[in-house]
């Protein structure tokens, strides 16, 4: 018998295709089953979904005979049987009448009842824009209370960005209307760098008013040596660590680690890197390669957004993800109690 998958599993998201359109291809390789050979991303057309190797919505024939969902093709359990008494068979022994017989029943029947799943909920977890790419989580069945727990977490996010010196635009990326340019020969990796040591103090500084711990403390030595320092609540976009990846004039690419950030924040950063290198840049590209637990390794791509391999996906992440609400939610419900008392003790000594 066939049985809805339920957990958390990774994806990776391209770019020019929005958050909402992966999700929901998602769901329609899991509910409509696959038409074609090859993946494909989905796409907008008028109010359709349609996902290249596959029929448009629209084109389905209905009915048991149309497309077989995935889940719907799993073996059918035997029908439940019931008692009737029905007419004798004419020609046997003894008096006819009525004789008890097992019959199965109907109404549990494909053709009676069609589809067994028609509806399947997929949540998403920290979401891409349009632009952006790399790992995009998302939940199906309990897996969607588990979103909510990785949301109040507040886990770090990994990213590379890629940029252009020379240039600047509306958006801050390449793709923008051109504002400015300028040169940039003067940028040496060794100015570049100096910069991101700046960026990443002032950020540290933000992270500890956020964290609501006290640094002198045993409790913050464990935990900035765990990795678990983070805003216990909404905080503006915070970065953990920056680092130069790739230098050559006038394209770079940097790694950053944040919390609370958005896609468009970190192309802004790029434009502000080059403004403190008295030039321009433009961001290129933004690709996320780490959401908590989950990599690139971890994320299905286009040709695996199919029942089996979610099912592998989430049995494989399963018990990463339970170790790090386990670790992360464990420390939150520790250090509430010493915030409330803490917020306590200072309204005191304010009456005093």
């Amino acid at each position: 018998m066939a049985t809805t998958p339920a957990g958390l599993f990774a994806v990776y998201k391209p770019p020019g295709v929005s958050w909402c359109r992966v999700r929901d291809a998602v769901r329609a390789r899991l509910l409509r089953g696959e038409l074609g050979g090859g993946g494909g991303v989905a796409r907008s057309t008028g109010t359709l979904l349609e996902v290249p190797g596959f029929y448009p919505l629209s084109s389905l024939p209905p009915g048991p005979f149309g497309v077989l969902a995935e889940l719907n093709e799993a073996p059918e359990p035997p029908p439940r049987q019931r008692i009737r008494f029905l007419p004798a068979a004419p020609g046997a022994g003894g008096e006819p009448g009525l004789v008890p017989t097992w019959v199965p029943v109907l109404a549990e029947h494909p053709l009676v009842r069609g589809p067994r799943f028609t509806q399947l909920k997929v949540g998403a977890g920290h979401r891409l824009d349009v632009k952006a790419s790399g790992v995009f989580v998302l939940g199906v069945g309990h897996g969607n209370k588990l979103l909510t727990d990785r949301y109040h977490c507040h886990l770090t996010k990994v990213y590379t960005v890629g940029g252009l010196f020379g240039k600047a635009t509306e958006d801050f990326s390449d793709t923008g209307r051109l504002v400015e340019k300028a040169t940039f020969d003067h940028i040496t990796r060794e100015k570049l760098e100096r910069i991101l040591a700046v960026i990443q103090g002032t950020n540290h500084k933000a992270l500890l008013l956020h964290s609501n711990i006290d640094m002198k403390t045993q409790e913050a030595y464990e935990l900035a040596v765990n990795g678990l320092i983070r805003p216990m609540g909404k905080s503006p976009p915070i970065i953990t660590a920056i680092r130069c990846l790739q230098f050559a004039l006038p394209e770079f690419q940097l790694e950053i680690h944040c919390v609370h950030e958005t896609q468009q924040y970190l192309r802004k950063i790029v434009h502000e890197i080059g403004l403190e290198l008295k030039s321009c840049a433009v961001c290129t590209q933004v690709r996320r390669i780490r959401d908590g637990v989950f990599t690139l390794d971890d994320a299905l791509l286009r040709t695996q957004w199919n029942l089996q391999s979610i099912r592998n996906a989430i049995s494989d992440c399963q018990l990463k993800v339970r170790e790090e609400l386990e670790k992360t939610l464990g420390h939150q419900d520790k250090s509430v109690p010493k915030m409330a008392a803490e917020v306590a003790h200072k309204h005191h000594k304010q009456s005093l």
